[in-house]
């Protein structure tokens, strides 16, 4: 059941990924593929970006009352 789940989670998983070993680490230096989520212009937190900053707020007191109502007892 667990490996039915990981199969798939990894349909659309597809790229190449460049990684550096040394001295017994291995580190993520690159990756590309073209179904990625990831989006250059999406990341960015310029003022004319698609990112609001207002929209933090919400999400910061949200998180914030979960925090409290976890720390009450």
């Amino acid at each position: 059941m667990l490996q039915k789940l990981i199969d798939e989670s990894q349909k659309n998983v597809s790229g190449k990924v460049r990684v550096k070993i040394y001295k017994g680490s291995a580190v993520v230096v690159g990756r590309s593929s073209k179904q990625s989520l990831y989006s250059l212009e999406h990341v960015t937190f310029e003022e004319d970006s698609v990112y609001d900053q207002t929209d933090a707020e919400g999400f910061i007191k949200i998180n914030a009352l979960r925090l409290r109502l976890s720390n009450k007892d």
